[in-house]
């Protein structure tokens, strides 16, 4: 499975909408749509994590190239790249939540296809069931983000995307030594049925979605029959820009993301340059940069009903910045505690991001637009990486951090700095949607039962 409020008074709706005093984790969890969608994230999850490492040891195993195995890595990100499009065909589906169901019941069948995978001929196999892999995360990730908004109540979005960011970095704290282990004792068709398995299930779980009671139930995007598939795609594209606030907190989250790629490229020279331990402590720091993110994904939605959405990032994107400053540092404990604060804060940033998405986007461009959206947050820091990783043949690590941390707090600026054509621009651009599309949130985007 995967995965910006307009103004102020946006970010904090009011508890008694929908749900009336529901708020926090357990009233998501008493929810059957919030319930079944964090199963569903938890059980893929954990095959996804163990798949993603037990992947590129696969291929290293059978191939003894080093670079064939960082391949894989590559494959999953590649088709983010295309996301807008893929998002697209999204928006075409009328009832998106079978893409969840289907997507997760093809994975599945295509990961055990890798049971035939026996030498480095084969390999081939597994580099195009990866890649299939990494279209199925935008798809389902474009799904989701349109299914959301009309099962689950809207003060509880907060939470529920909260939560699922939590559950995402847990399972990945525990899912890879699980999936090695594994690859150790049976082999890598044992992890691949694992997987599979888990993908099932996921699916099962998705099945239990169901539009909140009240909702007018449609069955598609009216848009679909009037406009083309390209003409849907521009048009989506131009709603994300010209929504200023929205705009403005993607971008923040497109450098900040940027920033922790330059900064990720760095650990094995901090580990070995300024710290002088030996490189296992890189899965040390790991696992602390995931205990943050757990926690940063708990307190994500409390903290979403009490601040702006722009003050919610600005106040992530410092904390990011200080721990990227302090990973210059030569001791340990100040490296140890910029982990803890890097996993804390970025959940923060993507929170507010996905969630003010399913808030401001109308219904029939969700999918694409969160696509779009998803591209724009991820795809820099995998250049992020490669820039960092080019930059050390030059320059030491602590000038990149040094820079890369003051790139973070211009980010910081621009994301509180009051531009007058804000409310203006997100006014006339609500007002042009309304026209154009449904209300949102309908049940358009989850099949009646």
């Amino acid at each position: 499975m995967g995965r910006s409020v307009s103004c102020a008074e946006a970010s904090r709706q009011p508890d008694n909408a929908a749900g009336g005093s529901m708020s926090g984790s357990s009233h998501v969890l008493r929810d059957r749509n919030g319930a079944a969608y964090l199963g569903a994230v938890v059980v893929s999850g954990f095959g996804t994590s163990a798949m993603m490492l037990v992947a590129g040891i696969w291929v290293m195993t059978l191939t003894k190239s080093t670079s064939l195995a960082a391949l894989v890595t590559f494959l999953v990100w590649a088709p983010t790249l295309v996301g807008p499009v893929i998002g697209a065909v999204v928006d075409k589906v009328r009832q998106r939540r079978l893409v969840l169901i289907v997507s997760n019941l093809v994975m599945a069948v295509l990961l055990l296809s890798l049971l035939l995978v026996r030498s480095a001929d084969q390999v081939w196999l597994l580099f195009v069931v990866m890649f299939l892999y990494g279209i199925s995360f935008v798809a389902s990730d474009a799904a989701e983000t349109a299914i959301l908004p009309s099962a689950i109540p809207d003060n509880l979005l907060a939470d529920v995307n909260g939560l699922r960011m939590s559950a995402s970095e847990g399972m990945k704290l525990v899912a890879p030594l699980a999936g090695a282990g594994l690859f150790s004792l049976l082999g890598g068709s044992a992890v691949a049925a694992l997987d599979a398995a888990t993908f099932v299930l996921a699916a099962y779980l998705c099945a239990l979605i169901r539009p909140r009671p009240g909702l007018p139930v449609t069955t598609g995007a009216e848009s679909d029959h009037t406009e083309g598939w390209l003409r849907g795609l521009v048009e989506s594209t131009r709603l994300l820009w010209h929504h200023a606030a929205l705009r403005r907190l993607v971008l923040v989250g497109s450098v900040t993301m940027f920033v922790a790629g330059v900064g990720g490229a760095t650990v094995f020279a901090i580990v070995d340059q300024g710290l002088h331990r030996a490189p296992a402590l890189v899965g040390v720091l790991a696992a602390v940069q995931g205990g943050g993110a757990v926690v940063g994904g708990l307190l994500a939605g409390p903290l979403m009903k009490r601040l702006s959405a722009r003050l919610f990032v600005a106040m992530a994107v410092v904390l990011f910045a200080v721990g990227v400053l302090m990973r210059a540092t030569p001791s340990l404990s100040p490296v140890v505690v910029a982990s803890f604060l890097g996993g804390l804060s970025l959940p923060w940033v993507l929170v507010v991001v996905a969630t003010s998405v399913q808030r401001d986007i109308p219904s029939a461009y969700l999918g694409r637009v969160a696509a779009t959206v998803h591209m724009l947050t991820f795809a820099p820091n995998a250049l992020g990486q490669a820039l960092g990783a080019g930059l050390l043949v030059f320059v030491g690590y602590r000038m990149i951090l040094l820079v890369a941390g003051a790139i973070a707090l211009l980010a910081v600026l621009g994301c509180l700095w009051r531009f007058p054509v804000d409310r203006k621009q997100a006014g006339e651009e609500a007002g042009r949607a309304d026209e154009q599309v449904p209300a949102r949130p309908t049940a358009e985007s989850v099949d009646a039962p």
